[in-house]
């Protein structure tokens, strides 16, 4: 995973826009997905060229359309790598202020 690409394709709100557009029902083609943005065709294109260069969206080809797919992997490694580590201490750090409070 190119850690970067992901956080370039998550930079931009129209990528994040179809991330959940994506979320909500999987597998939409360019037609469905561009009735909910208010943009060309050929812009959502190069977005979606953006997200699947980050492995964030995945195409597969059914007859003449082609579905394009949520992939979570790439966002899960973000969290696992940026997130978590941080979640972690924070929680312990809580867990450890709730006992001095209740004095155990």
């Amino acid at each position: 995973m190119n850690a970067d690409d992901v956080f370039k394709a998550l930079a931009d709100p129209t990528r994040r826009r179809l991330l959940d557009l994506l979320y909500e029902k999987n597998g939409q083609t360019l037609g469905q997905l561009c009735e909910n943005l208010e943009m060309a065709r050929q812009s959502a294109t190069q977005h979606l060229g953006i997200l699947e260069a980050a492995n964030l969206v995945s195409t597969v080809r059914r007859g003449r359309e082609k579905l394009h797919f949520i992939n979570p992997v790439p966002l899960h490694e973000v969290y696992e790598r940026w997130v978590r580590k941080f979640e972690r201490q924070r929680l312990s750090l809580l867990h450890d202020l709730k006992k001095e409070l209740e004095g155990e």
